[in-house]
């Protein structure tokens, strides 16, 4: 009889997900495993609160778990409990998509000051990411600065303009709440090094902060007087950019409205240096220097210093500039693109494909697109793996054996959580949110969701 070839996907995101249905329809077994007890990656950990709609994609993956043939392991961490070894000496196909977990940095003086931090670690915070439980953040300063110009920069800056009683009625960690109530911020500053024309964030998320009643939005009119190479690109440009442009514009021509929060967007400046004071002070503002726009000689546009310089006083900077993925021991990195190196979703290693291994998701083309993208990707990362299944170029060593290989994966921590498990996490959360009106009241340290995981259901 010949064996059902195994696959083992490590990082229990959308496109670990969307790996697993594809694998699953080709016949593979699949066994995932995750850092944290809880499945879903940045769909529980990065969306923003206030979007559940955008959440219910969760109840596809649960009809994937739900399928025979998968398993769930979540607790093991590749390069720490577990290595790539104990992986590819069990299984026939090892799919790495461990996504980018690192902000990239604005390389500038002062980005490590009190006050200065990235958005990944702040989005991770208000959504109770059991590795940001423990953080504080100040939101004292009357000020905010937000650097980018992306979805994530337009989450955060609306999350910190909101009133907290709209933020009560949604999943946001408890511990967030209470400091979002302390808050005494007045302004936050959206901050782009190029125009408008430049800028990624997509439509629906600059017409919420549009439409928020209880925030006034500001764009300084002479920001929307675009230069020639910006005015050329918006008449040929897409129909997400044209409606930025447009909402911007509406915006501008607003009239100021008193408010308790107000979010300004600025273009076309570049963050300088994080000053505060002293050395090691905290953050007391933020030197920026003016851009314009030029067409470089590949043909790009891209944003050239002018030499004006001033300082926005605030209390704290963020940025929103980009992901990158972290190193994981054992396995090969390129520091520049903070990817695994790959060819068409085969790893690669030395400049030769390792038989046997994949990657998907943002740390095999970074980070572009929305959770839908990923399921293109995972189709494309299956198809080669299938590829190489019909054409006998998968891991050649595997030894796999469904009782071994869960072995394997339960000896290597100490309190591993299975699908059972996470269910069990889940009821917990969400028979506690049912009681003050909330989709679920996540549970943030890793001690309460072990603790919740083998809690037996009441009868």
């Amino acid at each position: 009889m010949v064996r059902q070839p195994a696959a083992v996907v490590v990082g229990a995101g959308p496109s670990g997900f969307y790996t697993a249905a594809q694998l699953l329809d080709a016949g593979f077994t699949v066994d995932m495993v995750d850092t944290l007890p809880t499945p879903f990656g940045l769909v529980r950990a990065g969306v923003a609160p206030d979007h559940p709609n955008i959440k219910v994609v969760t109840r596809v993956f649960d009809k994937v778990a739900a399928r025979d043939g998968f398993r769930f392991f979540g607790g093991l961490t590749l390069g720490e409990n577990l290595s790539r070894k104990d992986l590819v000496e069990h299984y026939d196909a090892t799919v790495y998509a461990t996504g980018m977990p690192e902000s990239s940095r604005l390389a500038v003086p002062g980005e490590d000051r009190l006050g200065s931090v990235s958005a990944t670690r702040l989005v991770a915070w208000y959504n109770g990411h059991p590795d940001a439980a423990e953080a504080a953040y100040d939101l004292s300063a009357r000020r905010a600065v937000v650097i980018g110009n992306g979805n994530v920069a337009m989450d955060v800056a609306r999350i910190l303009a909101l009133d907290v009683d709209a933020l009560r009625r949604t999943d946001m960690a408890d511990h967030a709440i209470a400091a979002l109530d302390r808050s005494r911020l007045e302004e936050i500053v959206v901050l782009g090094r190029r125009g408008p024309v430049q800028a990624a964030f997509t439509s629906p998320e600059l017409g919420e902060i549009a439409k928020l009643t209880e925030v006034d939005a500001h764009v300084d009119p002479r920001d929307l007087d675009l230069d020639e190479h910006s005015a050329s690109a918006l008449a040929s440009a897409d129909p997400t950019t044209r409606m930025n442009v447009d909402l911007l514009r509406e915006l501008a021509a607003r009239e100021a409205r008193p408010s308790r929060r107000r979010i300004s967007f600025r273009f076309l400046w570049s963050p300088l240096e994080i000053v505060g004071d002293g050395p090691d002070g905290a953050v007391t503002g933020l030197r920026i220097g003016r851009n314009r726009i030029e067409r470089g000689p590949d043909g790009s546009l891209r944003a050239v210093a002018t030499g004006e310089e001033q300082v926005i006083d605030c209390g704290m900077v963020i940025r929103a500039i980009g992901y990158r993925g972290r190193p994981i021991d054992g396995l090969p990195f390129d520091d520049r693109t903070g990817r695994i190196p790959n060819v068409d979703g085969r790893l690669v290693e030395d400049g030769e494909v390792q038989p046997g291994e994949y990657v998907v998701g943002w740390i095999k083309r970074g980070p572009s697109g929305v959770i839908g993208t990923n399921k293109k990707c995972a189709v494309e990362t299956a198809a080669a793996i299938r590829a190489d299944r019909d054409g006998g170029r998968l891991n050649p060593h595997a030894a796999y054996a469904p009782d071994t290989s869960a072995a394997m994966l339960l000896s290597r921590a100490r309190s591993v959580v299975d699908w059972q498990g996470w269910q069990a996490i889940d009821r917990a959360e969400t028979e506690a949110g049912q009681e003050q009106g909330r989709p679920r009241v996540k549970l943030v340290r890793r001690s309460d969701l072990l603790a919740a995981a083998t809690t037996e259901p009441a009868l």
